[in-house]
Formats: C-alpha cells, structure tokens, sequence
C-alpha cells in the first residue's frame, strides 16, 4: 500500500525559503516519477514541478521556474521541493503525488503537470507566505 506525507509547510515571509518533504512508504522512490501540486482557496489545483523515477527528467510551471527545485532521495524514499524568494501567490496547500511505473518517460514528461495522470496523493502541507 503506498503512502506518500508531505512535510515542511509552514508561515515564511515573503522572499523566504521553505523546503517541503515528501516521504515515500510502501514501495521504493527509485521506481516513481513524483510531482509536487499546489492548490490557494478559491482556486484549481496546478502542477508545479516534477521529477521522473530516475530523476533525469523535471519540470516546473512557469511562475516558479529560477526559484524552486525539485530533487529527490532515493536513500531516504523521500522527494524535495526546495522552494526560494517566496512569493504572497506561492501560498497554497502543497500536495505531493506519484504516478504509478507502469507508465513511461513519454507519459511522465507530457502529463507531468496534470493532476489526473497521478495515481498516488498525499495529504497535503499548507505554506502561507505573508509579512
């Protein structure tokens, strides 16, 4: 049964930094590309960033790329987004998710920031950016 808890969220000021955890138990990381989700009050939910199973392979929205990164360590079975310059509209509910390895790199790096091509939810970690 796979179980995926996200952790780190948490009140920053704006041009802070927060690094959200995403630990992975009951299978390995090394075989699940992981995505990082976020979703403000009132609002969709939208990818963020993602990191294929081997981790050659990540993407980020347009709104974030320079400031965040995504990593992950397949020691620990644990995902990382490294998030910097926080920003008021960076404040959301964080969410991470896995896509399940029976699908490809194809399907990874063309669905990445969908959350239906996901199969696999965390609970989510609130970060609220505000002075």
């Amino acid at each position: 049964h796979l179980q995926l808890v996200e952790s780190g969220g948490g009140l920053v000021q704006p041009g802070g930094s927060l690094t959200l955890s995403c630990k992975l138990s009951g299978f390995t990381l090394d075989r699940y590309a992981i995505g990082w989700f976020r979703q403000a009050p009132g609002k969709e939910r939208e990818g963020v960033s993602c990191i294929s199973s081997r981790g050659n392979f990540t993407n980020y929205r347009d709104s974030v790329k320079g400031r965040f990164i995504i990593s992950k360590d397949n020691a620990k079975n644990t995902a990382y987004l490294q998030m910097n310059s926080l920003k008021p509209e960076d404040a959301a509910t964080y969410y991470c998710a896995a896509i399940d390895p029976m699908y490809g790199s194809t399907y990874v790096e063309s669905r990445w920031y969908d959350e239906q091509a996901y199969d696999y939810w965390g609970q989510g970690t609130q970060v609220t950016v505000s002075s």
